[in-house]
């Protein structure tokens, strides 16, 4: 809803670097700023961008 994007890619990994925290944690939807259907779609992508190792579990 913040920024007026229709499909959050699990691909875009800027963006989604922009929803976790310095340790690597998902933000929490108050953090962000977003509604509760984009922070389901942020979750998804950005579980999926780990999964195929796009993103660290963890920040060393």
């Amino acid at each position: 809803c913040a920024e007026k994007v229709k499909y959050i890619d699990y691909k875009d990994i800027n963006r989604l670097k922009k929803y976790l925290s310095d340790r690597g944690k998902i933000l929490p939807k108050r953090a962000t700023g977003v509604c509760a259907k984009h922070q389901r779609q942020l979750t998804r992508a950005i579980k999926r961008a780990r999964m195929i190792a796009l993103l660290p579990f963890t920040v060393d």
